[in-house]
């Protein structure tokens, strides 16, 4: 009797087992006679014996169910590696959403679906996550297949498929719950637009960034500008733009901060990293950026090689770090925490270039405090280094001469490999250094359309980043992120005489209001004692600390005290609409609505600067969401004088009216005052509209929305409003919070006296 031999197929399987899974799998593509015996091989590996009749099951489900073979074949070579990650039961989740997609008309997004299922498992791992995800599918596929009113047809989701292929970029930088509101948005804002829509789950919108980047974790540059701004110029005298550049769409490359003739470069959102915060982590990159434009100088680089510029970058960069140290000691904690530390022998010569490794291990070593140094030739050029710069700050052409230096008596073999080392090398916080080198011939790949030495207009120069706002749309009740851009600056400056004439033009009216502010005035004055900086010496506290101090005692520096008046705690800020339609005539004059809007508002200012009440003029105008327009006409810290009024003397009218952005904006330096009442007086003369809003009652509703976000801050908007008409909308905006002028004429007497009523 012959014994019957069971062959062993090249993957260690047995090929009576291989062909009878073959034959359970019961499918005619011949594609998947190519692969079978290897996905075979790996899922009897990881899977169970009950998890593997399931995948094979599946996998027949798959190829019968008239889709090509393409389902099927991804499927075989993803799901074991996918169920070895979430586990094996998630596979019931997976065909749920399988079918219901093969149920619908987007039988093609079947393949994207199961084809990136892999990457989305990498970062979900779990079999909660993995079901959440699924929900998310089939939200997706219920919410944007679209159908005719009274005809029971339903057609194929236009963003289905691409929402399959963006998933995985998703999920790189959103939680699930950041997932879920980025669709939730999309579908509710775009369900019935089908460009629309694929645009915005492809990330190509910049709605859709928009979104992505507010549900994003970390420190986002956008939010904190001002604070870096400050920053720079506090401690470097720097006071460049900061630019934000995307982390999450280039995918291929990831670029590293650098600057240049248009400002300093910086990723759009920053994480925490090893306890380092994000504001901290952009700290470091603006103090490194700000060193290299004060102590570096460019050098020419045509005659380098590769190797030896990253040698000249590595120890510049080590010299700017030393440099910014000896500056600033506390910024140590940050650079150590953030620098990464190489170990000694990881890169193998016989393999790799190991001159990226042996590079950041020296520069890891000129960090760090002295210490034993396990190479001696390590620590010899430590010492050099610090040699070089104990005496001065050194410069780019000394720290490039050691450098190459270094590099000739280091050299090894095995620097010109083609693989190189790159782990714990990459130092995030230090720029790319283009700014180092100058060549005196391009080469033919250099970017040769752009002339590197040309520099932007000095207008260019000067123009802010602009603040973004977000804006509601009643119409999906949805708050879109950073819609409006407002770019605000301080208005430029007329003839101060002017208003100085319309001032004395109303001198009887002044004259009214005066013995009105005489009334409204506090009258009791209240003594605030210990304090170290006041307005006068308080005597029996002085001689207290004197005896003390004669006594040996220790003195209570809080000698001095000060007055401040008992009862009247206001904040004020007047926002003006410097609209087209104020250049209009007044009804019943002769006057423009904007000539009767300076009498007003300069009576105001006078008014209020009697009463001694922390005051600030703002006006506003849009042109489009991309261009609001936020002009300073005094701060809270001017006093009413020639500055101040010649900026009032050349106001102009032009443009719409996105109120909105404004006054948010207008809310963010109110918010900041120290005074009990905080007072938002807004004096236009029409409802609020931009040539880019078609529908009427949409900055209304936004302008509404902002006002309710004001009360919530604490502040209380008032509306003064021109128009005969702005019953059918003003009280929509500010309920019963608003006067309507129907003589207008009688504005420069109404305006004082409305703000006395407000703040008595």
């Amino acid at each position: 009797m012959n014994a019957v031999v069971d062959t062993l197929s090249p993957t260690g399987l047995s090929t009576e087992r291989v062909q009878a899974w073959r034959k359970q799998l019961d499918c005619s593509f011949a594609q998947i006679d190519d692969v079978f015996e290897a996905c075979m091989a790996e899922a009897y590996a990881k899977l169970s014996a009950e998890g593997l009749d399931d995948y094979l099951a599946q996998a027949r489900f798959l190829g019968k169910m008239g889709r090509g073979v393409e389902p099927v074949l991804i499927f075989l070579q993803e799901w074991p590696p996918i169920a070895g990650t979430v586990g094996e039961d998630a596979l019931t989740a997976v065909m749920t959403t399988v079918r219901a997609i093969n149920k619908s008309p987007n039988s093609a997004a079947i393949a994207p679906f199961l084809q990136t299922l892999s990457a989305v498992a990498r970062r979900l791992a779990t079999q909660s996550q993995m079901q959440h995800y699924m929900d998310i599918c089939l939200l997706m596929l219920e919410r944007t297949s679209s159908s005719i009113h009274g005809i029971h047809k339903t057609y194929a989701s236009p963003s289905l498929g691409v929402f399959f292929e963006k998933a995985p970029l998703l999920l790189s930088v959103l939680s699930l719950q950041g997932v879920s509101n980025w669709v939730n948005y999309g579908i509710r804002n775009y369900g019935h637009h089908p460009e629309q829509q694929r645009e915005f789950f492809s990330l190509t919108s910049a709605d859709s960034r928009a979104v992505l980047q507010r549900e994003r974790h970390g420190t986002l540059l956008m939010d904190h500008t001002r604070a870096l701004d400050l920053y720079l110029k506090a401690l470097w005298q720097d006071g460049d733009v900061l630019v934000p550049y995307s982390t999450t769409f280039d995918v291929q490359r990831q670029p590293m901060p650098y600057f240049d003739a248009y400002g300093m470069r910086l990723p759009d959102v920053y994480d925490e990293r090893a306890g380092i915060t994000g504001m901290d982590r952009y700290r470091a990159a603006l103090a490194h950026m700000a060193a290299h434009r004060r102590w570096s100088t460019p050098i020419f680089g045509d005659n380098f090689s590769p190797a030896q510029r990253m040698a000249i970058e590595c120890f510049e960069d080590a010299r700017m770090d030393l440099l910014t140290l000896r500056e600033y000691p506390g910024m140590r904690r940050i650079f150590s925490a953030l620098h990464p530390t190489p170990k000694d022998g990881a890169c193998n010569p016989a393999t790799h270039s190991c001159l990226r490794h042996r590079l950041a291990m020296l520069s890891r070593a000129l960090l760090d405090p002295p210490k034993r140094f396990e190479s001696p030739q390590l620590a010899d050029w430590v010492q050099r280094f610090h040699a070089l710069l104990a005496n001065s700050e050194s410069n780019t052409t000394e720290i490039a001469g050691l450098a190459l230096s270094y590099l000739g008596k280091t050299r090894m073999q095995s620097d010109q490999l083609p693989d190189t080392w790159f782990k714990d090398t990459e130092i995030d916080y230090r720029d790319d250094n283009r700014h180092l080198w100058r060549f005196h011939e391009l080469s033919d790949d250099e970017d040769t359309f752009d002339n590197p030495d040309q520099t932007p207009s000095t207008q260019e120069l000067q123009t802010l980043p602009p603040r973004h706002y977000p804006e509601w749309d009643y119409t999906s009740q949805t708050v879109r992120p950073d819609w409006v851009s407002l770019y605000e600056r301080l208005h430029p400056s007329g003839n101060p005489a002017d208003i100085d004439a319309l001032l004395a033009k109303h001198s009887a009216l002044s004259k009214r209001l005066k013995r009105l502010l005489d009334l409204l005035k506090p009258q009791d004055k209240v003594r605030v004692r210990f304090q170290e900086d006041g307005s006068e010496l308080d005597l029996d506290v002085a001689i207290r600390s004197l005896i003390d101090l004669k006594s040996g005692s220790q003195p209570d520096p809080r000698i001095n005290m000060s007055h401040t008046t008992d009862g009247r705690s206001i904040a004020v800020t007047l926002l003006l609409d410097l609209s087209q339609s104020l250049g209009d005539k007044a009804r019943g004059s002769e006057q423009t609505v904007l000539q009767l809007s300076q009498e007003a508002v300069s009576l105001l200012a006078w008014a209020v600067q009697q009463l001694g009440d922390p005051l600030a003029i703002a006006g506003f105008h849009s042109n489009t969401r991309h261009d609001v327009r936020y002009y300073h006409l005094k701060g809270f810290g001017e006093s009413w004088g020639d500055d101040v009024k010649a900026r009032l003397a050349a106001m102009q009218a032009g443009y719409s009216t996105r109120m909105g952005a404004a006054l948010r904006h207008a809310a963010r330096t109110l918010s900041t005052q120290a005074a009990d009442k905080k007072l938002l007086l807004v004096l236009t003369d029409g409802q609020p509209s931009d040539i880019d809003v078609k529908d009427e009652r949409m900055l209304i509703e936004d302008a509404k929305v902002a006002v309710r976000e004001l009360d919530n801050q604490g502040i209380f908007t008032y509306c003064i409003n021109l128009d005969a008409a702005a019953d059918a909308y003003v009280s929509d905006i500010f309920s019963k919070q608003y006067t309507v002028i129907d003589n207008i004429a009688r504005l420069p007497e109404q305006l004082p006296k409305l703000f006395m009523a407000l703040t008595r």
